[in-house]
């Protein structure tokens, strides 16, 4: 039977791996209330990006601490960087759980041209919502990291820091270079993974991939342009019209089969 699988709040020590570990707030209310936990149960328990087999020593409603014994197998998140334009919230919030359970590495909200003004002005009272939905959808998806949710920003912002040195456009007006061509001639054997992963705690330069994706309605004239500046590669995923959360799966799924190396 697979053990139930919880992402720690604390660990220690700090840095490298960590031997204690606990849950707090609502993870350790429901785990107390809910599953009526006790001391001496199992679990598994990630803590600084550690998957570890956890022995539960003390329960509250309010704090749950585990020792951790062995390390376990786990996989690595996907070195991508999804900049999602902020679009209608009950479907850019399903698009970050999806994303998630695909093993997107960063998601940042882009407040872009054509996103509309009554959602960019509510986003960034969203964002703690959406942190909370990717780390439920790391726990259900079995991560061992929960994706960062950056703080919505603009796009002119988003692409002056992005350090990704492989960076796709999603664009409409592509109409003959497919995101799976342009990752099959520009995804070299040193960029991608392996069995033994991608080092989750590597900082944000290590980001291999950054996927853009549009509004409802795409992106302007101008915007196009600005991504052209920067180096992005403008791609296509085909001749269907997909929505902005659709694309946003697709174009994962296609990234993480050039991203992955199939090992013996």
């Amino acid at each position: 039977m697979t053990r139930r699988r919880w992402i720690a709040d604390t660990w220690s020590p700090q840095s490298g791996h960590p031997t204690h570990a606990a849950l707090t707030g609502e993870q350790a209310a429901h785990l107390a209330r809910v599953l009526r936990a006790q001391p001496g149960q199992i679990f598994d328990v990630v803590a600084n990006g550690f998957l570890h087999r956890a022995e539960i020593t003390a329960v509250s409603e309010s704090h749950v601490d585990f020792n951790l014994h062995e390390e376990l197998e786990s996989d690595a998140a996907l070195p991508i960087h999804l900049l999602l334009a902020v679009f209608k919230f009950d479907h850019f919030e399903w698009a970050i759980e999806k994303a998630t359970e695909l093993g997107a590495g960063r998601i940042t909200p882009i407040l872009a041209r054509r996103t509309e003004k009554h959602l960019a002005q509510a986003a960034s009272k969203r964002v703690e919502r959406w942190r909370r939905i990717a780390l439920e959808s790391s726990k259900q998806s079995r991560r061992t990291d929960i994706p960062d949710i950056s703080d919505p920003v603009s796009l002119a912002l988003a692409l002056q820091t992005e350090p990704a040195p492989l960076r796709m456009l999603l664009s409409e007006t592509e109409q003959s270079l497919t995101l799976a061509s342009a990752l099959s001639t520009q995804v070299p054997q040193s960029q991608q993974l392996h069995h033994d992963g991608w080092d989750v705690n590597s900082p944000p330069t290590a980001f291999h991939l950054a996927l853009a994706i549009g509004p409802e309605g795409g992106w302007t004239p101008e915007e196009m342009s600005v991504f052209t500046t920067y180096n992005w590669t403008h791609v296509t995923l085909g001749p269907r019209i997909l929505r902005a959360e659709t694309a946003a799966i697709a174009a994962i799924a296609i990234a993480s089969s050039h991203l992955v190396a199939q090992s013996i």
